[in-house]
């Protein structure tokens, strides 16, 4: 005599997953800081005149395509800054995280699933502004796109494992939103938003070439002009995702 087959039981990590995802689309305020505002900064900046007007200081390029891959690595310095840290430092302030420990569904299900959806959301933003770019303001496509994915890729790493870093040496909440806060400032002026990294001075350009942001930025840069992203940009910002990655690691704490 057969049996209807018993149907399967979601994973306790695809059930973390589809909760978090839930929770994560209750958030607007999240969901504009990471998607919508840094394609409502490019559409500002894009409104005025002399940014969408070729400048011979520039090699002819409009200023407005220097911000293209600003804008897509500001969705990232939000998720990465802003959005993810307070999240999992309010679970472990609640005690969430360690009474996860003891059940079948593990704390790293919780983890993997913010870093995912923040990171996808970031992904979104990017695909948006380069989409505006394109349509609005007729920024060329990325000529070396398998360049600009990689870079892309690197820039989101970096984000989440800064966050993650940030995460783990925050005990609260409040602390955590204070030094996303702090340190949201100065990744936003390496990153070149208020001035674009093309028009800072050759020390200051230098310099900035070796923060993670800096650095994703010019590859991002390269990669939308048809170049091969420069080693040295790859390679500050992966050294970055490593070493914040190391350091999340070794201090995270579940309680």
């Amino acid at each position: 005599m057969s049996s209807a087959a018993a149907p399967a039981k979601a994973s306790p990590g695809r059930a973390v997953l589809r909760t978090e995802t839930r929770l994560f689309l209750r958030e607007p305020g999240s969901l504009f800081w990471i998607i919508g505002f840094p394609v409502l900064l490019l559409a500002i900046l894009g409104a005025i005149p002399g940014f969408r007007e070729p400048d011979p200081a520039n090699g002819g390029q409009r200023i407005i395509e220097f911000y293209v891959p600003t804008a897509v690595v500001l969705a990232m310095i939000m998720a990465g800054l802003q959005a993810m840290p307070p999240v999992i430092t309010g679970y472990r302030e609640r005690g969430i995280l360690r009474r996860m420990s003891v059940t079948p569904v593990r704390p790293q299900a919780v983890l993997g699933a913010q870093m995912g959806l923040h990171g996808v959301a970031s992904l979104v933003s990017a695909l948006l502004v380069i989409v505006v770019g394109r349509l609005v303001f007729d920024v060329a496509l990325p000529g070396q796109p398998a360049g600009y994915v990689l870079a892309l890729l690197l820039a989101i790493v970096c984000a989440l494992a800064l966050g993650a870093f940030i995460s783990a040496v925050a005990p609260t909440t409040k602390i955590a939103t204070a030094i996303g806060s702090i340190v949201f400032f100065p990744s936003m002026f390496t990153a070149g938003v208020w001035l674009p990294i093309q028009a800072m001075p050759d020390l200051l350009a230098d310099i900035v070439s070796f923060t993670p942001f800096g650095a994703a930025v010019q590859a991002l840069d390269q990669a939308a002009a048809g170049d091969w992203p420069s080693w040295s940009h790859l390679g500050v910002a992966a050294l970055w995702a490593a070493l914040l990655s190391l350091g999340a690691v070794r201090w995270f704490r579940w309680e």
